[in-house]
C-alpha cells in the first residue's frame, strides 16, 4: 500500500506541474514583447502628464510627445492582441488536455506496472509461485524434458570439417569409420573413432563410438571413460543435458563422488531444470576444488553469481588464484608431541583432530598431504578399515597423479595398511552391487528429506532420519549444518530438539 501511495504522489506532482503551466498560459501573463513594450508607453504618458503639469515641458512639445507615445502604444496593443489570438487555445482545449494527461499518467502508468513489473510478459495473472510448487514444477521438468535424441534433431546438421583440416587425415578417419563399420565390437577402433570425430567437430558418431566402446568395455570401464561420454553427449546437443547424459552422469558419480567433470555437469543440468539451489552448491564447492585452469571454471564464474541470486544467496567470488588450502590435520610433530601424553589424552587429542579433518575435506575437499594424515590419524586410532576404506578411495580420486598417489601409499604402508587383493577388488560380487544400491538410496534418502525439510517442515524424527543418514554417508559438514538449522527450528521444544541430538551425538556434530 506505501508503495502506490507514494507512486500516486510523485504522479500527482508531475500532473499538478503540467496543469499548472497550461493554466498560466490561458490565464494569458504578460511575459511577452508587446506587452512589456505597453506598460512601457503607458509609463511615458503618465510621466508626461506630471512634467506638463509642474511646468518643466510646453505644451505644444507635450502634445507632440503624447501624439508619438499614443501612436506606439496602438500599435503594440495591435500587435499584443495578434499574439494573444494567435496563440492561446479555447478553454475547453486546455481543460481536455489536462484531463487526457491524467489519464495517461495514471493509467498507462498502472498498465505498463501490471505488464512488466507483476506479471510476465504476455502472461496476465501469472502468480509468484512458492518454493513447494516450484521444486515441484523442475521435478515435472526434469521427468518431461526432451531426449538426446530429441536435442540432437532441434539442432543444425554438423557443417564438416573445418577448411584447414589436412586432406589425408580425413582420408584416415574415413578408413577408420569404414572398419568400425565392419568390426563395431572393437574396442581400439571404437575409441579412436570416438576420439577422432570428437576433434573434428562431429560430436553425434563421436558418442555413439564411444557408447559402443563402453559397452565392450563392460564392467571394465573407467570413471575417465563414462565422464567423456557424458562430455560428448553434452556438446552434441549443444549444451544440454538430457535424460540419457544424466544417467552416464550416475555413473561417473557412482565410481567417483568427487569427479569434476561429473559434479559441474551435474550442477548444469539442475540449473536447466529450474533448481538453481542445488546447482549453487555444486558450483560453489566445484570452484572451491578446481584448479585455476580447468575447463569449467570460466563458465561457472561467469554464471554462478546468477544462480547465487536465484537461490537467494548472497554470494562473493573468490579470487581466481587460490592458494593451496592450509593443512589442518594432525601433523607428524602433533603425532610426536602425543607420545609423551597418556593413552587416553593421546586418543582424544588424535580423534578430535582426525574429526576435524574429515568434516573439511567432506565440505571443501583437501590436498594429498591431508589424504595421507587422515589415512595415518584413523589407523593410529585402530580404525583401520575406515583408513583402508580411505586408502582405496584416493586410487580413484589421484589415479592421474602417480606422484601425488605414491606419497599416500607410502604413508598407509608405513601405518601398517594393505590394500585387498587385487583379485578381490576388481572383481564385482553381489556385496559391490548391494554397495551401490545402498549409496544410491542413501541419496534418494538426503534429497527427498531436504527438499521436504526446506518446504514443508517436518517432525523432529525426520530431522534425526536425515543427520543420522548423512554421518552413515560421512557428510558431517552437511549433517552439522542441518544440527544447527534443528536447533532454531525446535528452540521452543526442548524434548523434539533432545531427539534431533542423539542423532547429531552420534554422527559427532553434536556434544
Amino acid at each position: 500500500m506505501a508503495f502506490w501511495l507514494i507512486i500516486a504522489l510523485m504522479a500527482l506532482v508531475v500532473l499538478a506541474a503540467f496543469a499548472g503551466t497550461l493554466l498560466r498560459t490561458r490565464d494569458g501573463d504578460r511575459t511577452d514583447g508587446a506587452s512589456f513594450d505597453i506598460d512601457v508607453y503607458r509609463d511615458q504618458l503618465s510621466e508626461l502628464e506630471r512634467d506638463l503639469e509642474r511646468g518643466t515641458l510646453e505644451k505644444d512639445e507635450a502634445e507632440r510627445a503624447k501624439l508619438e507615445i499614443s501612436r506606439r502604444l496602438l500599435a503594440a496593443d495591435k500587435a499584443h492582441d495578434k499574439d494573444t489570438a494567435s496563440g492561446r487555445a479555447p478553454a475547453y482545449v486546455t481543460y481536455a488536455a489536462i484531463f487526457l494527461s491524467a489519464v495517461v499518467l495514471f493509467g498507462g502508468g498502472y498498465t505498463v506496472y501490471y505488464m512488466l513489473g507483476v506479471n510476465l510478459p504476455g502472461q496476465p495473472n501469472y502468480p509468484d509461485m512458492p518454493l513447494s510448487e516450484r521444486i515441484a514444477a523442475a521435478a515435472e521438468l526434469r521427468e518431461t524434458r526432451p531426449s538426446q535424441a530429441e536435442a540432437e534433431a532441434a539442432l543444425p546438421l554438423w557443417e564438416g570439417p573445418s577448411p584447414d583440416v589436412p586432406a589425408d587425415y580425413l582420408e584416415l578417419i574415413a578408413k577408420l569409420r569404414a572398419a568400425v563399420a565392419e568390426h563395431p565390437n572393437d574396442l581400439q577402433g571404437n575409441e579412436l573413432l570416438s576420439m577422432h570425430e570428437g576433434r573434428l567437430g562431429n560430436f553425434i558418431p563421436a558418442h555413439e563410438a564411444k557408447a559402443r566402446a563402453l559397452s565392450t568395455m563392460g564392467a571394465d570401464a573407467q570413471t575417465g571413460d563414462w565422464a567423456q561420454y557424458v562430455d560428448l553427449l553434452v556438446l552434441a546437443a549443444g549444451g544440454y543435458v538430457s535424460p540419457e547424459a544424466e544417467d552416464a552422469l550416475a555413473e561417473v558419480l557412482k565410481r567417483d563422488r568427487e569427479n569434476l567433470v561429473g559434479r559441474y555437469y551435474s550442477g548444469l543440468m539442475f540449473a536447466q531444470i529450474g533448481r538453481p539451489d542445488q546447482a549453487f552448491r555444486m558450483w560453489r564447492d566445484l570452484l572451491e576444488d578446481s584448479p585455476a585452469d580447468a575447463a569449467w571454471v570460466e563458465p561457472v564464474r561467469a554464471q554462478i553469481g546468477q544462480l547465487a541470486a536465484m537461490a537467494g544467496v548472497e554470494y562473493s567470488l573468490p579470487p581466481l588464484a587460490q592458494s593451496a588450502p592450509v593443512l589442518s590435520g594432525p601433523s607428524a610433530e602433533d603425532m610426536a608431541n602425543a607420545a609423551d601424553m597418556s593413552p587416553e589424552d593421546r586418543a582424544v587429542m588424535i580423534g578430535n583432530m582426525v574429526e576435524q579433518l574429515m568434516a573439511r575435506m567432506a565440505s571443501e575437499g583437501g590436498s594429498p598431504p591431508e589424504w595421507a594424515q587422515l589415512i595415518v590419524g584413523l589407523a593410529t586410532l585402530g580404525r583401520t578399515d575406515r583408513a583402508t576404506l580411505i586408502w582405496q578411495e584416493a586410487q580413484n580420486t589421484f589415479s592421474d597423479y602417480p606422484d601425488e598417489l605414491a606419497m599416500i601409499n607410502d604413508a598407509a604402508t608405513q601405518a601398517g595398511l594393505a590394500l585387498p587383493a587385487a583379485s578381490d577388488a576388481d572383481t564385482p560380487d553381489a556385496s559391490d552391487s548391494e554397495d551401490e544400491d545402498r549409496a544410491r538410496q542413501l541419496d534418494n534418502i538426503v534429497t527427498d528429506l531436504s527438499d521436504r525439510l526446506a518446504t514443508e517442515g517436518g517432525p523432529a524424527s525426520d530431522w534425526a532420519l536425515l543427520i543420522a543418514t548423512l554421518g552413515e554417508m560421512n557428510e558431517t559438514a552437511h549433517a552439522a549444518q542441518v544440527w544447527a538449522e534443528a536447533g532454531r527450528v525446535f528452540a521452543e521444544s526442548p524434548e523434539q530438539l533432545e531427539l534431533v541430538r542423539e542423532a547429531a551425538v552420534a554422527v559427532g556434530v553434536a556434544e
